[in-house]
Parts: structure tokens; sequence; C-alpha cells
């Protein structure tokens, strides 16, 4: 299956919040947090100098995922990723993670950060399995519905 993975463009951003949307609805909930992020995707990503990808499948938006600025310089957060119901199983996920992976490393950060949740089994094996170690979650942490925080360490 042939899949790019481009940058963010403004005319993809109704899809960054309907594939968001879906994927919280489908496995959680949306929290007011989302839904602010996700409407305005360049006022809380990239102005604030973060980045969103999409996965293009035929010039069709089918994934997403976004890295945001943290309070800790040269660690982003990796979050709001998605994939079309009809395109899951198909790695794209895996592609959007590397993808994220390779940037960074690219852009030397120290860090990949992210918030999850032990129920997306599958998931959580594939963090791990790209090297994502488990920290503590700590009490104020933005999302209601985390119970796992994840650290991919890339350079000392």
């Amino acid at each position: 299956m042939d899949i790019k993975i481009i940058d963010y463009k403004s005319e993809y951003a109704p899809r960054f919040y309907d594939l968001n949307i879906e994927w919280l609805k489908t496995f959680f909930y949306v929290e007011p947090y989302d839904e602010e992020v996700l409407s305005q995707p360049n006022k809380y990503i990239i102005d604030k100098g973060g980045f969103i990808f999409f996965a293009l499948k035929d010039d069709i938006v089918v994934g997403t995922v976004a890295l945001m600025p943290t309070k800790e310089n040269g660690i982003l957060e990796l979050t709001k990723m998605a994939v079309s119901p009809e395109m899951r199983g198909y790695k794209i996920g895996q592609k959007l993670l590397q993808h994220c992976i390779d940037f960074a490393k690219a852009k030397q950060l120290k860090a990949l950060l992210l918030y999850s949740n032990t129920k997306l089994e599958n998931a959580i094996y594939l963090y791990r399995k790209f090297g994502f170690k488990e920290l503590s979650v700590e009490a104020n942490s933005p999302y209601n519905r985390a119970d796992i925080k994840m650290l991919l360490k890339l350079k000392m």
C-alpha cells in the first residue's frame, strides 16, 4: 500500500479534526481540551512551534499525528494520532510514528513524550516496540483518560 506522509497543510485541518474526533468517540470520549486543540490546530500546535503530519493514500488523508511543544525545550509530545476506521490494520500508525521519530532525530530533539491509555493494547505494544519507556503519570496530566505516560529518548 502506497502511503505518503506530508507536512501540515491548513486545507487538511478539517480531516485532522474529523479523524481525531471519530477516534476519541470510538475509544473514549471527547474532552473539552481535545475539542479546543482539534478545532484550532494552528493556534494550539503550529503557531506554538509544533508540527502536524498527514498520511495520504491516493491524495486522500487517511491518518494524522501531531508533535506539540512541551514545557521542556527539546521534547515534543506525540499526540493526536488517528487513522480512518477503514484504514486501520494497514500499519499507517506505525508509518506515522516512524516519521515522527525520524523527524525528531533530524531536528536533534532530546525526546518524544506521549500520554495514552493501557486499554489501547496495540498502541502501547507499538510504542514499546519503538523504544518508548514508561514514566509515572503526573497528577495534573493534561488528559483525564491518560493512565500511561511514555518517553523515547533520542539523545543523551
